[in-house]
C-alpha cells in the first residue's frame, strides 16, 4: 500500500501545482485527466492549493483505495475544502491512478467540471431608474474577486451584492453548455439592492458629448440649484473622478466668492474699479492675463465681467484675514458634505499674510476646489442659499448646512455681474445661447514653470431653468477661450 499511496501522492502533488499534464501521465486515462484537471484549475484559479493523502485500504491484489483531502483559497469565494478518494491499480508492474470524474470531486459526474459563479449584482441607476452610463461614477468590479474596486461599485459593494460574505460560489457546471448543475458553496438567495442616483441621463449625455473631442483631462459637473441634486458628472478620460474628487486652484472662478465678500462689506457693482495691467504686493507682481487693462471709468461690475486680477488684488485691503474664509463658508466650501459618494469639498484657509490674501482673492495661493464645489458656487449664486450637493439621496444621513448666509442684496449683485460676464465680458463664448446663461471664467496658475501653466475654468447657471454647472480643462490655457467653448457645447447640447 505504501507504493500505491506514494504514486497517488505524486499525482496529487502535480495537481496541487496545477500541472495537469504531469498529473495526467500518472493515470490510466491521461487525456481525460488532463482535460478535467486543467478545466477545474483554470475555472477556480486558486491562490493556494493544498492536497494531502489520508487512509489507504487494500481492495484486492494490486488494487488500493486511498482517501485524500483538497483545500483551496478561491478569489471571491474564500476557502473551500472537500474529501475524495482514488483507486490505484498495478498493471504490468506499474502503478496507475484510476481516473474518474468523481476522483476530482465526488459531486461531479462525467461531462461536468467545477467553476465559480459570481453573485448577481444589483444595478446602479440614474434618476429615471435606468442603468447609469458613466464609467467614472459607476466604477469597476474586479472580475477575479467579484468585488467593487472603484467608484459607486466599491462604495456600495455590500448593498449591490446583498451581503458582506463571499461574492462567488463554487458550482458544478455542464462542460458543454456552461449551465450550473449544482451549487456547492456560497450564500443563499440574498439579493442585492440597486443604488439610485440623481444623474439625469439627458444632462449627463450632453456633458459627455461636450467632452468627447477634448484631448486633455477635463470634467463637467451639473447641479439642480433648487435641490442640490447632481445631474451630471462627466470626466475625460474615464477613470479618475476628477469631477467630484479633484483638487485644483479655482483661479478667477473664485472671484464669485471674493465679489460676494466685497459686496457684503459695502461695495456696489457700480462703484469705480481701476484695472491696471499689473500691481505689486510685497515685491510680488500680479498681472492680468496678457496684461490687459480697462479704461478709466471702469466699475467693479466691469472688473468682474472681464476678470481683472489687479482690481481684486488691490481690493484686498477692504477684507479682513478671515473674510474670504467666512464668505466661502456661506457657499458651503470647506464643510464636510454627505453626498453619497467620495467628494473633495474645498478649502479656503484664513489668510496669513498680505501676499497670501492677495493671491487668495483671485483663487490662487492655498485656495482649493473641485469642479463639484465650483458648480455648487454657481448654484448658490442662483438660488441665494447653499444647498449641499447630493448624488445618492438614499445614502445621505445628514446634509451639510452652511454656518452662515449672505444677504439677498449680495446675490442680486452677483447675478448681475455673472450675466455681464456673458453679455459684455470674458464669457463671450456663451453669447447667443438660449436660457440666459450667467457665468464666470477662470484661468488658474499651477506648478513652478515660468511662465506658469494654467487650468481653464468656466462656471455658471441658466437663468431659465434649474441648472448650474462647472467646466474644468486641466492644463488647458484660458477660461474664456478654452473652457468657454466646452461650456457652450454642453449648453448647446441641452437646447439642441
Amino acid at each position: 500500500m505504501a507504493e500505491a499511496t506514494a504514486h497517488l501522492k505524486k499525482f496529487l502533488d502535480a495537481w496541487q501545482r496545477a500541472d495537469a499534464r504531469r498529473a495526467a501521465l500518472l493515470t490510466d486515462s491521461p487525456d481525460s485527466a488532463e482535460s478535467l484537471i486543467g478545466s477545474v484549475m483554470a475555472n477556480l484559479d486558486p491562490s493556494k492549493t493544498e492536497i494531502s493523502t489520508g487512509d489507504a485500504e487494500k481492495k484486492a491484489a494490486g488494487e488500493v483505495e486511498v482517501r485524500f483531502s483538497v483545500g483551496m483559497s478561491l478569489p471571491g469565494a474564500g476557502r473551500y475544502a472537500w474529501d475524495s478518494k482514488a483507486g490505484v491499480v498495478k498493471a504490468d508492474n506499474k502503478w496507475k491512478v484510476e481516473f474518474h470524474t468523481e476522483t476530482i470531486h465526488p459531486e461531479m459526474v462525467p461531462g461536468q467540471t467545477l467553476a465559480l459563479k459570481t453573485r448577481d449584482r444589483a444595478p446602479i441607476l440614474d434618476k429615471n431608474g435606468e442603468d447609469l452610463e458613466s464609467a467614472s461614477l459607476v466604477g469597476t468590479v474586479d472580475a477575479r474577486t467579484g468585488k467593487g474596486v472603484s467608484g459607486l461599485q466599491a462604495r456600495y459593494d455590500k448593498q449591490l451584492t446583498g451581503g458582506s460574505g463571499p461574492v462567488k460560489s463554487v458550482v458544478v457546471v455542464d462542460r458543454r453548455s456552461g449551465q450550473v448543475v449544482k451549487k456547492l458553496t456560497g450564500p443563499g438567495a440574498s439579493q442585492g439592492k440597486p443604488v439610485r442616483t440623481t444623474i439625469d441621463p439627458e444632462v449627463q449625455k450632453a456633458a459627455a458629448d461636450a467632452l468627447s473631442a477634448v484631448e486633455k483631462n477635463a470634467a463637467i459637473v451639473a447641479l439642480d440649484p433648487s435641490t442640490g441634486h447632481i445631474l451630471a458628472a462627466a470626466n475625460r478620460p474615464a477613470g479618475m473622478n476628477r469631477a467630484l474628487e479633484g483638487r485644483y486652484p479655482p483661479g478667477s472662478t473664485f472671484k464669485v466668492v471674493t465679489a460676494a465678500a466685497l459686496l457684503k462689506h459695502g461695495m456696489k457693482p457700480s462703484d469705480p474699479g481701476e484695472c491696471p495691467k499689473f500691481t505689486h504686493v510685497g515685491g510680488q507682481r500680479f498681472e492680468n492675463q496678457d496684461q490687459f487693462l480697462l479704461p478709466p471709468g471702469s466699475t467693479f461690475r466691469d472688473d468682474f465681467a472681464h476678470s481683472c486680477n489687479t482690481f481684486f488684488v488691490n481690493a484686498r485691503d477692504k477684507l479682513s484675514a478671515s473674510a474670504l474664509h467666512d464668505t466661502a463658508a456661506a457657499f458651503g466650501i470647506g464643510g464636510t458634505w454627505d453626498v453619497g459618494a467620495t467628494t473633495y469639498d474645498g478649502s479656503v484657509p484664513v489668510t496669513t499674510s498680505d501676499n497670501d490674501k492677495a493671491a487668495a482673492t483671485i483663487g490662487q495661493a492655498r485656495v482649493q476646489a473641485s469642479p463639484l464645489v465650483m458648480a455648487s458656487v454657481a448654484a448658490t449664486a442662483k438660488e441665494g442659499v447653499f444647498r449641499q450637493p447630493v448624488l445618492v439621496p438614499g445614502a445621505v444621513r445628514k446634509k451639510y448646512e452652511a454656518p452662515a448666509r449672505l444677504d439677498a442684496g449680495v446675490f442680486e449683485g452677483l447675478r448681475g455681474m455673472m450675466r455681464a460676464t456673458v453679455t459684455e465680458g470674458a464669457g463671450r463664448a456663451l453669447r447667443g445661447i438660449p436660457g440666459e446663461p450667467h457665468a464666470k471664467t477662470g484661468t488658474a496658475e499651477f506648478g513652478t514653470e515660468n511662465p506658469p501653466r494654467t487650468h481653464a475654468w468656466m462656471i455658471g447657471y441658466q437663468g431659465d431653468r434649474d441648472l448650474a454647472w462647472s467646466v474644468l480643462l486641466e492644463d488647458g490655457g484660458s477660461g474664456g477661450a478654452d473652457a468657454g467653448p466646452i461650456a457652450a457645447a454642453f449648453l448647446q447640447n441641452l437646447v439642441g
